[in-house]
């Protein structure tokens, strides 16, 4: 039960961040153009379909969640994170950007990108060296091996030297 707890209340991230903070800069919520809003729906599609695949991955291969008063207790370098190492915020921001076509907003446009440089600065300054600290050689080699944003072709298998 405890645990389900803990599942739950790392939810009140993304609801944050995907729905309160949207509404709350966004006055107008009507949808104005149908090409648009369904170009903005596939981004959201592929946005959360990124999402639930990272959430599974805390939960079930890194027994943690996303949030940070329940981290992973392993290093997640397979699934999505084989390929990128922040999917799970590439999924908000492609949720985000979708929401920004929907709505024609240029204030959830603007709230995407500053979302991208807070968690740029936060990998940068706090997580990715209390990774290097928590997951030690392991990390590293990921590190190096697999960008932060820009997805490989290729999955990285550890003990590989090279991105083909």
């Amino acid at each position: 039960m405890k645990n389900i707890l803990k599942q739950l209340f790392s939810f009140i991230l993304p609801v944050t961040v995907l729905i309160i903070v949207p509404m709350a800069i966004e006055n107008n919520r009507s949808v104005t153009n149908l090409r648009q809003a369904l170009e903005g729906f596939v981004f959201v599609g592929i946005g959360l379909w990124m999402m639930i695949v990272t959430i599974r991955s805390f939960i079930r291969k890194g027994k943690g969640t996303l949030a940070p008063w329940n981290p992973t207790h392993k290093l997640i370098i397979s699934g999505l994170y084989a390929y990128v190492r922040s999917p799970m915020i590439i999924g908000v921001i492609l949720v985000l950007l979708g929401e920004s076509l929907i709505f024609l907003s240029f204030n959830i446009f603007v709230w995407a990108m500053f979302f991208f440089i807070i968690n740029n600065i936060w990998f940068a300054v706090y997580e990715e060296p209390d990774l290097e600290k928590k997951f030690g050689e392991e990390y590293k080699e990921y590190k190096k091996q697999v960008h932060r944003w820009i997805p490989r072709l290729h999955p990285y298998k550890p003990g590989r030297n090279s991105q083909k």
